[in-house]
């Protein structure tokens, strides 16, 4: 049976790229909404999130982060796997898609490219084999200007697995970010974060873990958003036979 997939704010710039690589994978496309602009052609337009989860086998949804709690609740009401790609959500925000989760299965990551995530399994186990007392990490991520969010869902997932490599969370490890002014030395054990925003890159992500004696740094860019676009489809054909449950990309990958 070929699977219908429903695009979420289909006049987007993820949205278009999601269009073409939906039949290039050889799903349908089952269509979209969109809040302004035009759908690309032949691709049905529905009238709202709900309507869209009707007539599709699953949703991918890269729209704006206050969005996701009703779409994932809209989802699991109807049913409808969810892929969700917004950033930025709040931890109220993600707690609602995780209840969510426990009706519909729901793959939620911060960034769908097959390298970044092997990128984060990286990063976690660099972070257990090295002290957080003699080891600072350090994230620097750049994005195009446009971008609302900081630092990007993908900074803080690599925050997260730098912490729980080191066997405790980002909230309990503690961030700094916008450094200005005498703002005092930096914190032992905490976890930096430092977000650039120019011209139009798509993205790059660098995690340094400094030390007295040496420093060790592992970047990945983006110079493309179709990665991301491809990856969410192939998370899509993946988890439209999954049983209920919150999932991410590593999940999909076999990691």
């Amino acid at each position: 049976m070929t699977i219908r997939i429903g695009i979420a704010g289909i006049a987007g710039r993820m949205g278009r790229l999601l269009a073409e690589e939906v039949p290039a994978a050889g799903a349908r496309l089952a269509g979209g909404t969109l809040r302004s602009g035009t759908a690309p052609a032949g691709a049905e337009v529905l009238p709202d999130f709900g309507a869209l989860c009707g007539v599709s086998d699953v949703v991918i949804d890269f729209t704006h982060a206050q969005a996701a709690p009703l779409h994932a609740r809209t989802a699991a009401e109807a049913g409808t796997p969810l892929i969700l790609g917004s950033s930025g959500l709040s931890a109220e925000e993600e707690a609602a898609v995780a209840d969510a989760a426990a009706r519909v299965p729901i793959v939620f990551a911060a960034n769908f490219a097959p390298g970044v995530n092997l990128f984060l399994a990286i990063a976690e186990r660099m972070a257990a084999a090295l002290p957080a007392a003699q080891y600072d990490a350090e994230i620097v991520e750049m994005h195009h200007r446009q971008k609302v969010d900081a630092p990007s869902g993908t900074a803080v997932a690599l925050g997260r697995a730098v912490a729980a490599g080191r066997g405790t969370t980002l909230e309990d490890a503690g961030r700094e970010s916008g450094r200005d002014g005498h703002c005092g030395g930096r914190g032992t054990g905490t976890i930096g974060f430092a977000a650039l925003r120019g011209g139009q890159v798509v993205g790059e992500h660098t995690l340094i873990f400094a030390a007295a004696s040496e420093h060790i740094s592992l970047t990945h860019r983006s110079f493309d958003r179709r990665v991301y676009a491809t990856g969410a489809v192939r998370a899509a054909l993946w988890a439209a036979a999954r049983p209920a449950g919150l999932y991410d990309m590593k999940d999909v990958l076999g990691m």
